[in-house]
């Protein structure tokens, strides 16, 4: 009986042990299962955390290194003297900018316009793509871009924004003698040789002759933009320009390139277009004079091709003077006046005829009002000494433009 007993107490003891031994060893793994889970946890929290710091890295880096910017202008004519056209106000532009810089060296340009506010296949507004192109920066002296881009010719091509020139309307010169805002598509070469002294020179695409319809805008109206251009022929550039003497810029630019692009009857219709232009800032003056002239081989041919009178000279030329007579803080405001006069058929084919107001001369007074650099006020009045089409020979003009 006691040895019985005995062994019954043993083996209550022994289940009891094994019990407590298996409970504890249940508890171990329980444990080992939760901190598991818990280092699991710690582990995606440490990847979701890298996960946001390189999106986070990735958009700073592209907000560092992309700029958006752009210009634009509003404007109000009022035509008198003999004018049947309608006085109008025009959002004449609105230019978006674009640009990313990929590495040190390489960056992307571009710019996007709207003129007049709408473009439809109803109305006269356009909307295009004014400059795209890649930008490759090597050293000071030498570097380089690929796509669609300004030509360096005159004053207003490459710098046109409203707050940097004087006038309402840009000046007839470069509008009509130099077909303002001109680009190609090509590549060029550009850089500083010289402490102030800056060149480029490209290889692009050139004018169409058989786009040729407007002589009162020179040859503008044959620039392809392009759009689709025709490059059977090319066409060189090359401007140089000298602002080592404080205030002074001094430069010209040539333009060259057949324009007949192999269409029958035309021929090589080699155009050339060159200018030369000054500005000149002295205390409170600012000093501005542009001459430009184009010629056009086998003139003749493009009359006789399109119906419209095409010249084989084209000139224009202006002089500018502008005095700050007010300036506070940021704001600044200088009356101006400039003469112009030009003329896009100064030469004709025998037997073509000379278009109504294709020759003439512009008196322009006014004022420009700075409240910022980058925005500014305008208001100005020109006398033609012929009448300018329907618009007559007086108009007062008001504007308004902006860049950021």
């Amino acid at each position: 009986m006691m040895l019985a007993s005995l062994n019954h107490k043993r083996l209550s003891v022994a289940i009891a042990l094994a019990l407590f031994a298996g409970n504890a060893a249940a508890t171990s793994i329980e444990d080992k299962i939760e901190l598991l889970q818990q280092e699991i946890e710690a582990l995606k929290d440490q990847v979701a955390a890298t996960k946001t710091n390189k999106a986070s890295t990735g958009i700073q880096s592209f907000v560092d290194n992309t700029t958006i910017g752009g210009y634009g202008n509003l404007n109000y004519n009022n035509f008198s003297g003999g004018a049947t056209a309608k006085d109008q106000i025009d959002l004449q532009r609105f230019v978006l900018f674009f640009g990313h810089k990929f590495n040190d060296m390489v960056s992307f340009k571009s710019e996007f316009e709207i003129e007049h506010a709408v473009s439809s296949a109803d109305d006269s507004g356009e909307a295009e793509v004014e400059q795209a192109y890649l930008d490759f920066h090597f050293n000071d002296k030498v570097n380089a871009k690929v796509g669609l881009f300004l030509i360096p010719a005159g004053l207003l091509n490459e710098t046109h924004e409203p707050p940097t020139f004087f006038g309402v309307e840009r000046n007839q010169i470069e509008s009509r003698i130099i077909p303002t805002t001109w680009r190609e598509a090509g590549v060029a070469l550009y850089g500083e040789t010289l402490p102030g002294l800056k060149y480029q020179v490209g290889i692009t695409t050139g004018f169409s002759a058989r786009k040729f319809d407007d002589p009162l805008v020179g040859i503008k109206s044959a620039h392809q933009e392009g759009q689709l251009a025709d490059a059977e022929d090319l066409a060189f550039s090359a401007a140089l320009n000298y602002t080592g003497i404080n205030g002074l810029l001094v430069g010209g630019s040539v333009f060259t390139g057949n324009t007949g692009q192999n269409e029958p009857g035309i021929g090589d219709a080699r155009l050339t277009l060159w200018d030369l232009h000054t500005r000149y800032q002295t205390g409170n003056w600012d000093l501005r004079a542009l001459y430009a002239r184009g010629h056009l081989n086998d003139a003749a041919d493009i009359t006789a091709a399109t119906g419209v009178s095409a010249p084989s000279a084209f000139y224009g030329w202006f002089t500018e003077a502008a005095y700050h007579v007010w300036k506070s803080g940021d704001m600044d405001f200088a009356p101006f006046v400039r003469y112009e006069s030009y003329d896009t058929q100064a030469s004709l084919p025998f037997n073509s005829v000379r278009v109504d107001g294709s020759e003439n001369k512009v008196w322009t007074v006014g004022a420009n009002f700075w409240p910022t650099p980058q925005v500014v006020l305008k208001a100005d009045f020109q006398s033609y000494d012929k009448k300018d089409e329907d618009r007559g020979n007086k108009r007062l003009n008001l504007g308004m433009g902006y860049m950021f």
